[in-house]
Protein backbone atom coordinates (compact mmCIF):
# COMPACT_ATOMS: atom_id res chain seq x y z
CA UNK A 1 0.00 0.00 0.00
CA UNK A 2 1.21 3.17 -0.67
CA UNK A 3 1.88 5.83 1.56
CA UNK A 4 -0.46 8.10 1.42
CA UNK A 5 -3.06 5.13 1.01
CA UNK A 6 -2.23 4.48 4.03
CA UNK A 7 -2.51 8.19 5.50
CA UNK A 8 -6.20 8.58 4.05
CA UNK A 9 -7.00 5.16 6.15
CA UNK A 10 -5.45 6.47 9.11
CA UNK A 11 -7.50 9.82 8.81
CA UNK A 12 -10.72 8.09 8.15
CA UNK A 13 -10.18 5.66 11.04
CA UNK A 14 -9.57 8.73 13.29
CA UNK A 15 -12.26 10.67 11.88
CA UNK A 16 -14.76 7.51 12.81
CA UNK A 17 -13.65 6.57 16.47
CA UNK A 18 -16.01 6.66 19.24
CA UNK A 19 -14.57 8.36 22.13
CA UNK A 20 -15.49 7.55 25.51
CA UNK A 21 -18.36 10.16 26.95
CA UNK A 22 -17.37 13.83 27.54
CA UNK A 23 -13.88 12.82 27.03
CA UNK A 24 -13.30 15.95 25.28
CA UNK A 25 -14.62 19.29 25.60
CA UNK A 26 -14.47 21.98 22.47
CA UNK A 27 -16.75 24.82 23.14
CA UNK A 28 -14.18 27.22 22.36
CA UNK A 29 -15.16 25.89 18.75
CA UNK A 30 -18.31 27.03 18.79
CA UNK A 31 -18.35 30.30 20.82
CA UNK A 32 -15.06 31.82 20.72
CA UNK A 33 -14.04 31.40 17.37
CA UNK A 34 -14.53 34.43 14.91
CA UNK A 35 -16.22 32.67 11.87
CA UNK A 36 -18.72 29.74 14.43
CA UNK A 37 -19.75 32.46 16.98
CA UNK A 38 -21.06 34.86 13.92
CA UNK A 39 -22.74 32.04 12.62
CA UNK A 40 -24.52 31.46 16.02
CA UNK A 41 -25.73 34.78 17.06
CA UNK A 42 -27.32 35.27 13.53
CA UNK A 43 -29.72 31.75 14.26
CA UNK A 44 -29.65 33.13 18.28
CA UNK A 45 -31.27 36.73 16.86
CA UNK A 46 -33.52 35.01 14.01
CA UNK A 47 -36.73 34.94 16.18
CA UNK A 48 -38.55 32.16 13.72
CA UNK A 49 -36.32 29.13 14.14
CA UNK A 50 -35.66 27.50 17.03
CA UNK A 51 -32.10 27.30 17.07
CA UNK A 52 -29.30 28.92 19.18
CA UNK A 53 -32.40 30.43 21.00
CA UNK A 54 -36.07 29.83 21.26
CA UNK A 55 -38.60 31.43 18.45
CA UNK A 56 -39.86 34.65 19.97
CA UNK A 57 -42.80 34.83 20.51
CA UNK A 58 -41.83 31.47 23.04
CA UNK A 59 -39.52 34.04 24.85
CA UNK A 60 -42.17 35.88 25.47
CA UNK A 61 -44.15 33.60 27.01
CA UNK A 62 -41.50 32.28 28.67
CA UNK A 63 -40.58 35.81 30.57
CA UNK A 64 -44.45 36.49 31.07
CA UNK A 65 -44.26 33.05 33.44
CA UNK A 66 -41.14 33.42 34.39
CA UNK A 67 -41.78 36.97 36.31
CA UNK A 68 -45.02 35.64 37.69
CA UNK A 69 -43.69 32.54 38.41
CA UNK A 70 -40.64 34.15 40.27
CA UNK A 71 -42.71 37.54 41.59
CA UNK A 72 -39.53 39.62 39.45
CA UNK A 73 -39.16 43.26 39.72
CA UNK A 74 -37.74 45.89 41.94
CA UNK A 75 -35.45 44.21 44.64
CA UNK A 76 -35.22 41.20 43.12
CA UNK A 77 -31.75 39.44 41.78
CA UNK A 78 -31.78 36.83 38.66
CA UNK A 79 -28.68 35.58 36.81
CA UNK A 80 -28.87 34.03 33.37
CA UNK A 81 -25.98 31.47 32.73
CA UNK A 82 -25.48 31.22 28.89
CA UNK A 83 -27.30 34.28 28.28
CA UNK A 84 -25.92 34.67 24.37
CA UNK A 85 -27.06 38.33 22.87
CA UNK A 86 -29.03 38.79 26.17
CA UNK A 87 -33.07 37.78 24.65
CA UNK A 88 -33.62 36.52 28.52
CA UNK A 89 -31.75 39.19 30.10
CA UNK A 90 -33.44 42.29 28.53
CA UNK A 91 -36.98 41.28 28.93
CA UNK A 92 -36.05 40.51 32.79
CA UNK A 93 -34.41 43.39 33.51
CA UNK A 94 -37.66 45.49 32.51
CA UNK A 95 -39.25 43.93 35.19
CA UNK A 96 -36.60 46.49 37.36
CA UNK A 97 -35.43 43.22 38.31
CA UNK A 98 -31.39 43.35 39.45
CA UNK A 99 -30.17 41.27 36.33
CA UNK A 100 -26.41 39.53 35.32
CA UNK A 101 -26.09 37.70 31.99
CA UNK A 102 -22.78 35.52 31.81
CA UNK A 103 -22.04 34.34 28.08
CA UNK A 104 -18.41 32.21 26.81
CA UNK A 105 -19.39 34.35 23.15
CA UNK A 106 -17.79 37.64 22.85
CA UNK A 107 -19.44 38.26 20.23
CA UNK A 108 -22.75 38.11 22.09
CA UNK A 109 -21.83 39.99 25.07
CA UNK A 110 -21.00 42.50 23.01
CA UNK A 111 -24.61 43.01 21.17
CA UNK A 112 -26.07 42.04 24.51
CA UNK A 113 -24.52 45.14 26.25
CA UNK A 114 -25.47 47.94 23.43
CA UNK A 115 -28.95 46.23 23.46
CA UNK A 116 -29.02 47.06 26.99
CA UNK A 117 -27.44 50.67 26.95
CA UNK A 118 -30.20 51.63 23.58
CA UNK A 119 -32.61 50.64 26.02
CA UNK A 120 -30.93 52.54 29.30
CA UNK A 121 -31.07 48.73 31.28
CA UNK A 122 -28.10 48.76 33.71
CA UNK A 123 -27.47 44.66 32.82
CA UNK A 124 -24.15 43.57 34.43
CA UNK A 125 -22.73 41.16 31.92
CA UNK A 126 -19.61 39.09 31.87
CA UNK A 127 -18.04 37.57 29.20
CA UNK A 128 -16.26 34.44 30.71
CA UNK A 129 -17.56 30.86 30.40
CA UNK A 130 -19.87 29.78 33.22
CA UNK A 131 -17.94 27.15 34.17
CA UNK A 132 -15.25 28.94 35.74
CA UNK A 133 -17.83 32.41 36.83
CA UNK A 134 -16.98 32.76 40.80
CA UNK A 135 -18.93 35.67 42.81
CA UNK A 136 -20.08 36.45 45.88
CA UNK A 137 -22.83 37.74 44.99
CA UNK A 138 -26.39 36.31 46.21
CA UNK A 139 -29.66 35.98 43.63
CA UNK A 140 -32.65 34.71 44.08
CA UNK A 141 -33.44 33.22 40.75
CA UNK A 142 -31.11 31.26 37.67
CA UNK A 143 -31.66 30.92 35.19
CA UNK A 144 -30.20 28.76 32.34
CA UNK A 145 -31.89 27.42 29.14
CA UNK A 146 -31.82 25.76 25.92
CA UNK A 147 -30.75 22.53 27.34
CA UNK A 148 -27.55 24.35 28.18
CA UNK A 149 -27.30 22.09 31.18
CA UNK A 150 -27.21 18.40 28.59
CA UNK A 151 -24.14 19.91 27.28
CA UNK A 152 -21.94 19.45 30.11
CA UNK A 153 -20.17 16.20 31.84
CA UNK A 154 -21.51 15.02 35.01
CA UNK A 155 -18.79 16.37 36.93
CA UNK A 156 -19.18 19.82 35.32
CA UNK A 157 -22.81 19.59 35.83
CA UNK A 158 -21.84 18.55 39.51
CA UNK A 159 -19.65 21.26 40.00
CA UNK A 160 -22.28 23.86 38.45
CA UNK A 161 -24.94 22.88 40.69
CA UNK A 162 -22.45 23.35 44.05
CA UNK A 163 -21.88 27.06 42.27
CA UNK A 164 -25.70 28.02 41.87
CA UNK A 165 -26.33 25.78 45.54
CA UNK A 166 -23.70 28.51 46.91
CA UNK A 167 -25.06 31.82 44.86
CA UNK A 168 -28.44 31.26 46.23
CA UNK A 169 -30.41 33.03 48.45
CA UNK A 170 -31.84 31.14 50.72
CA UNK A 171 -35.41 30.28 49.33
CA UNK A 172 -33.91 31.20 45.83
CA UNK A 173 -34.31 29.10 42.85
CA UNK A 174 -32.94 27.47 39.33
CA UNK A 175 -35.11 26.78 35.97
CA UNK A 176 -33.31 25.08 33.33
CA UNK A 177 -34.06 22.61 30.83
CA UNK A 178 -33.22 19.39 29.73
CA UNK A 179 -33.84 16.79 27.15
CA UNK A 180 -35.35 13.76 27.55
CA UNK A 181 -34.94 9.69 27.53
CA UNK A 182 -38.00 9.81 25.07
CA UNK A 183 -36.01 12.43 22.43
CA UNK A 184 -33.04 10.32 22.99
CA UNK A 185 -34.87 7.19 22.03
CA UNK A 186 -35.53 9.21 18.82
CA UNK A 187 -31.96 9.85 17.77
CA UNK A 188 -30.03 7.87 15.56
CA UNK A 189 -26.26 6.94 14.71
CA UNK A 190 -25.08 8.05 11.31
CA UNK A 191 -22.24 8.95 9.48
CA UNK A 192 -21.75 11.56 6.78
CA UNK A 193 -20.18 14.16 4.99
CA UNK A 194 -20.53 17.26 3.09
CA UNK A 195 -18.69 19.86 1.03
CA UNK A 196 -19.09 23.46 3.27
CA UNK A 197 -21.32 21.32 5.06
CA UNK A 198 -24.39 23.22 6.88
CA UNK A 199 -23.80 26.02 4.10
CA UNK A 200 -20.39 27.37 5.51
CA UNK A 201 -21.08 27.27 9.09
CA UNK A 202 -17.76 26.06 10.07
CA UNK A 203 -15.42 28.12 7.99
CA UNK A 204 -15.81 30.78 5.32
CA UNK A 205 -13.52 28.69 3.62
CA UNK A 206 -14.03 25.58 1.23
CA UNK A 207 -13.67 22.31 3.32
CA UNK A 208 -15.15 18.92 4.06
CA UNK A 209 -17.78 18.81 6.90
CA UNK A 210 -17.87 14.98 8.67
CA UNK A 211 -20.83 14.52 11.12
CA UNK A 212 -20.27 10.97 13.22
CA UNK A 213 -22.82 10.54 15.47
CA UNK A 214 -22.85 8.43 18.01
CA UNK A 215 -25.02 7.30 20.97
CA UNK A 216 -23.99 5.96 24.59
CA UNK A 217 -27.06 3.77 25.50
CA UNK A 218 -25.78 3.40 29.09
CA UNK A 219 -25.58 7.05 29.91
CA UNK A 220 -28.16 8.14 28.05
CA UNK A 221 -25.69 10.84 25.95
CA UNK A 222 -25.35 11.51 22.42
CA UNK A 223 -22.42 12.73 20.20
CA UNK A 224 -22.25 14.60 17.12
CA UNK A 225 -18.75 14.70 16.37
CA UNK A 226 -17.43 17.02 13.59
CA UNK A 227 -14.26 16.76 11.49
CA UNK A 228 -13.80 20.08 9.97
CA UNK A 229 -10.70 19.62 7.24
CA UNK A 230 -9.65 22.41 4.89
CA UNK A 231 -6.69 22.74 3.36
CA UNK A 232 -4.29 23.95 5.89
CA UNK A 233 -5.66 22.64 9.01
CA UNK A 234 -8.02 20.05 10.58
CA UNK A 235 -10.45 20.34 13.47
CA UNK A 236 -12.33 18.39 15.93
CA UNK A 237 -15.67 19.38 17.37
CA UNK A 238 -17.36 17.41 20.22
CA UNK A 239 -20.94 18.33 20.55
CA UNK A 240 -22.24 15.91 23.60
CA UNK A 241 -25.76 15.68 25.25
CA UNK A 242 -27.00 14.30 27.72
CA UNK A 243 -30.88 13.04 28.45
CA UNK A 244 -32.93 12.90 31.45
CA UNK A 245 -35.72 11.41 33.32
CA UNK A 246 -37.13 13.40 35.81
CA UNK A 247 -35.41 10.83 38.12
CA UNK A 248 -32.07 10.99 37.12
CA UNK A 249 -32.37 14.91 36.79
CA UNK A 250 -34.11 14.95 40.59
CA UNK A 251 -30.81 12.87 41.74
CA UNK A 252 -28.49 15.60 40.39
CA UNK A 253 -29.93 18.51 42.10
CA UNK A 254 -30.65 16.63 45.54
CA UNK A 255 -26.69 15.46 45.48
CA UNK A 256 -26.20 19.02 45.52
CA UNK A 257 -28.48 20.49 47.79
CA UNK A 258 -31.94 21.04 46.44
CA UNK A 259 -35.13 20.00 48.03
CA UNK A 260 -37.95 21.11 46.61
CA UNK A 261 -38.56 20.47 42.55
CA UNK A 262 -41.27 21.35 40.28
CA UNK A 263 -41.21 19.47 36.75
CA UNK A 264 -42.87 21.74 33.79
CA UNK A 265 -43.15 20.67 29.63
CA UNK A 266 -40.78 23.90 29.02
CA UNK A 267 -39.81 27.03 30.31
CA UNK A 268 -43.26 28.89 30.02
CA UNK A 269 -44.50 27.17 32.05
CA UNK A 270 -46.94 24.11 30.19
CA UNK A 271 -47.78 20.95 32.42
CA UNK A 272 -45.02 18.07 32.17
CA UNK A 273 -45.77 15.80 29.35
CA UNK A 274 -44.18 12.57 30.04
CA UNK A 275 -43.50 11.95 26.14
CA UNK A 276 -42.36 15.22 25.53
CA UNK A 277 -38.91 15.88 24.18
CA UNK A 278 -37.72 18.24 26.55
CA UNK A 279 -38.55 19.31 30.13
CA UNK A 280 -37.72 21.83 32.52
CA UNK A 281 -37.16 21.71 36.15
CA UNK A 282 -37.42 24.36 39.13
CA UNK A 283 -35.15 23.52 41.73
CA UNK A 284 -35.42 25.47 44.93
CA UNK A 285 -32.96 26.29 47.53
CA UNK A 286 -34.12 25.75 51.31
Amino acid sequence: MCKSGGFVFFKLEEINSRPEPFEFYTANELWTDEHTSKQMLAYHLNGEIDVSSRRTVTIDRSIEWITDRFELGAGKRSIDFGCGPGLYTLRLARTRAQVTGIDFSGRSIEYARKAAENEGLAIRYVNENYLDYMTEEKYDLITMIMCDFCALSPQQRKGLLTKFHSILEPGGSVLLDVYSHHAFDQREETASYELNQLNGFWSPHRYYGFVNTFKYDQEKVVLDKYTIIEEGRTRTVYNWLQYFSTETLKREFEENGFSEKEFYADVTGSPFDPKGAEFAVVARKV
